[in-house]
């Protein structure tokens, strides 16, 4: 089991900015200890034998063919807006002029 002292974690608290009781830090130091144990198992484990990898599965990026279709046009798109000035959609402007 992991040994953090109580002056340890009342400076991991204050460097966290996290008020805590003198209850709380028993709950949570127990907690604390109990998740440094188990990353301290990970750690026995890792070797250069083990690869990275960031899924579980062995994937490559699988990419659609970039083609082009149909799409609409400049009159079909805008003939759904709300709002329209010189073939464009009009929107509410959010920014002020400075």
């Amino acid at each position: 089991m992991s040994n953090l002292s109580r002056a340890e974690l009342e400076n991991l608290a204050k460097l966290a900015r996290i008020n805590l009781t003198d209850e709380e830090l028993t709950i949570f130091g127990s907690q604390l200890g109990l998740i440094l144990d188990s990353v301290a198992k990970v750690q026995e484990v890792v070797n250069d034998s083990i690869v990275p990898m960031s899924h579980a599965l062995p994937m490559t990026n699988v990419f659609r063919p970039d083609v082009v279709g149909q799409s609409l046009s400049n009159s079909e798109a805008l003939a759904a807006a709300p709002s329209t000035q010189d073939h464009r959609f009009k929107v509410p402007r959010i920014l002020d002029e400075e």
